[in-house]
């Protein structure tokens, strides 16, 4: 059904694709302008709706900037809070969004701050805390700022470029923006994934002379934890009846993962950064364990008893976990 309705609304799509090719456009010839900044800053962004592994990719990075002052601003989507807000010991996940709240939780030494005026936003941090360098998230289309290095995602099983505009497809920008990125990384690769294979990934993508193209896979914790002390090896979910509860964009690895591990769960779906109502809690109580994603975790944490999450982190063979490092750190 899902799919009859995408080519019903191909008309919609090709609408959709003009109004992007003309922003760029006047981006490009200077109708509208772009603003760059002395302090450093690292977008992290996609051409895509979401599932890329954008906040794992900025935890990363800010692992490898760890003996550094760094923030990270985020449009902080969904929140309640308005325009710019620093995190704070007090904030909550309304204030700052799921993402930036994740992270904030996670990374207490690294600044976080959330606007979606991402001049403003920058400006703010300037004055405010002085940053070595800033992580800029989801901000491959906020054309306005120019940032110092631009990493694009994009997952192994759906390519930018065998996508197709919304809503057909899932590309919210044009194929062709690729080309502001300085380093392309395919995400959610098999772990068995062949050199040979990525040559063929790699000529798909055409990249131009000065990008890199990196691959990286999903890399799942052995265990489950509560967020706090307690971790349970995953072998021992095995017998037990657990409700699996996503918000995310792109459920299918995790899925696939447990039941690889002989994990069957009742799979409770909604969709992305979705803020779970006391009717969706009612619907999986009872069972022995909620499982959900690190994300989630964060939306449902003191409103679900028996709550646990499974992190995940992208890894990348030593030879492109190098490269990386050393784009970042040329940056200083």
């Amino acid at each position: 059904m899902l799919q009859l309705l995408r080519k019903i609304a191909f008309p919609v799509s090709l609408i959709y694709a003009l109004v992007v090719y003309v922003r760029n456009f006047l981006f490009d010839v200077g109708v509208f302008s772009l603003k760059s900044y002395k302090i450093p800053t690292i977008c992290v962004g996609n051409l895509s709706v979401g599932g890329t592994g954008k906040t794992p990719m900025t935890e990363y990075l800010l692992r490898i900037l760890d003996n550094r002052n760094t923030a990270v601003l985020s449009r902080g989507y969904k929140r309640r809070s308005e325009g710019f807000y620093l995190a704070n010991a007090k904030s909550t996940v309304l204030e700052l969004g799921d993402e930036p709240y994740q992270i904030h939780q996670k990374f207490p030494e690294v600044t976080v701050a959330v606007d979606a005026d991402r001049r403003n936003g920058i400006e703010k941090l300037e004055s405010l805390v002085n940053p070595d360098i800033i992580v800029l998230d989801d901000a491959f289309q906020h054309r306005r700022v120019k940032p110092t290095f631009s990493i694009l995602l994009t997952t192994y099983p759906n390519l930018y470029v065998n996508d197709w505009y919304l809503p057909t497809g899932s590309l919210r920008d044009a194929k062709k923006e690729s080309k502001r990125a300085d380093l392309i990384i395919v995400t959610k690769c098999p772990e068995s994934l062949q050199e040979k294979e990525k040559k063929e990934v790699v000529a798909k993508l055409r990249p131009k002379h000065y990008q890199k193209v990196l691959f990286a896979s999903l890399k799942y914790h052995g265990f489950v934890t509560d967020g706090g002390q307690q971790k349970i090896p995953l072998s021992e979910l095995v017998d037990k009846q657990v409700a699996l509860v996503t918000g995310i964009a792109s459920p299918e690895p995790l899925v696939r993962y447990l039941k690889s591990q002989e994990i069957n769960c009742t799979h409770f779906e909604f969709g992305d950064h979705h803020h779970f109502t006391d009717k969706d809690i009612e619907r999986f109580k009872g069972y022995e364990m909620v499982l959900t994603t690190e994300k989630d975790f964060v939306r449902l944490d003191g409103r679900v008893d028996k709550l646990y999450y499974l992190e995940i982190a992208h890894s990348f063979s030593e030879t492109d976990a190098m490269v990386l490092k050393n784009a970042v750190d040329a940056l200083f």
